[in-house]
């Protein structure tokens, strides 16, 4: 019931991308999760026990367990809750379902959903090189994806709002297809038919990264609108 996580969502807002946890020791840690690759290469997807990267090109790829993450979250994943979710489901009211089955908005949620989608929206990001930006200015030009009647799987979590500065308050979600083949983090969807599993987590473990970039990233002031920024730009697309 333990959420391991690697560095911070501000630390990577504030554009510290060098990898610092390899993915075979992140995969001692759980077999399922989110996050990204070193140098901000792309989105992570980890789904029963194996590495996904969806790169900025809209394709995934299987990336070494000997390179890094600069941040990623993973659990042991064990459905403790599974509920169909009707046909036209889009991602707010997938939220609202699983706020009714969780009601307690201070645990962790990990949630796997199998689905048939109608539209499914997903953006990457590219890989950067020094001096790095802010995620900010990194997502302003994010490739974006939009998927038509395609199945896969959406992975994520839905953390406190006390995690502030420390990881994604409420809901982030990755989406894997079903051949393995498109990705992402999602946008938006509309969903014909699915099954959500949902694990409650009630343990963080938060390791923080041994490089000179975190030590000294401004993490001191609130990112919190440089977090909304980013998500606003999400919304536009």
């Amino acid at each position: 019931n333990t959420v391991f996580q690697t560095s911070t969502i501000d630390a990577l807002l504030s554009g510290v991308y060098d990898g610092d946890l390899a993915l075979a020791d992140l995969r001692r840690q759980g077999d399922f999760g989110i996050g990204t690759y070193d140098n901000l290469d792309g989105e992570m997807v980890l789904l029963d026990g194996e590495f996904y990267q969806v790169k900025a090109d809209g394709r995934v790829y299987s990336p070494d367990l000997q390179g890094e993450t600069p941040f990623a979250a993973v659990c042991a994943f064990r459905g403790e809750k599974t509920f169909a979710v009707p046909g036209g489901t889009g991602m707010k009211e997938l939220e609202d379902w699983v706020d009714r089955e969780v009601p307690n908005p201070n645990v962790f949620c990990a949630i796997r959903i199998e689905g048939q989608f109608k539209a499914m929206r997903t953006r990457s990001v590219p890989a950067q090189k020094r001096p790095f930006p802010p995620l900010k200015e990194v997502t302003a030009s994010q490739p974006v994806f939009d998927m038509e009647n395609v199945a896969g799987t959406v992975v994520g979590f839905r953390c406190p709002a006390y995690v502030a500065g420390v990881n994604v308050p409420g809901y982030h979600l990755h989406f894997l297809s079903q051949d393995r083949s498109r990705g992402g983090h999602i946008l938006a969807w509309e969903m014909v038919t699915g099954t959500a599993q949902v694990d409650v987590l009630d343990r963080f473990l938060l390791q923080l990264p041994d490089t000179r970039d975190f030590a000294e990233a401004e993490l001191g002031r609130d990112r919190q609108q440089d977090l909304r920024s980013v998500e606003k730009e999400r919304e536009k697309r």
